[in-house]
């Protein structure tokens, strides 16, 4: 088509808008084939074992209560000695050992520990371990 000089195209109506333009999704990938064979069974996990809690370990016993004066450490070192070959060398070292510790252990023979180190640690002049 040609133009005149001194004539002018009018447009025919709105102008046509451009179209967006999409960029092409790839295809999804192929699925596997099928297997003919059923999928293994799948092992449930068991639940984790209860955790057993343990009992709360026993109250120790109750300290030996301190003796306040000789006449108290008398009948505990009588028990003390009761079984002792020299009953009289016992009970006067029994007794020096009350006196200084405030303590006699219970029983006939050893827990010098229930009196603590003043009592398990005291020693005679020969090195000897002095509270029977």
């Amino acid at each position: 088509m040609l133009l005149n000089e001194g004539s002018k195209l009018a447009p025919a109506g709105p102008s046509p808008s451009p179209l967006p333009i999409t960029k092409a999704t790839p295809p999804p990938p192929p699925s596997p084939p099928l297997s003919p064979y059923p999928p293994p069974p799948t092992k449930a996990t068991p639940p984790p074992p209860p955790v057993k809690t343990s009992p709360p370990p026993p109250a120790p016993p109750p300290p030996v209560q301190p003796l306040r004066c000789k006449q108290e450490c008398i009948p505990k070192c009588t028990v003390r000695c009761q079984n002792h070959s020299r009953k009289n060398v016992c009970m006067r070292a029994c007794c020096a050992c009350c006196e200084r510790c405030k303590c006699v252990p219970p029983g006939q023979y050893g827990n010098r520990e229930k009196c603590g180190k003043c009592y398990s640690a005291m020693t005679t002049r020969g090195g000897k371990l002095k509270c029977p």
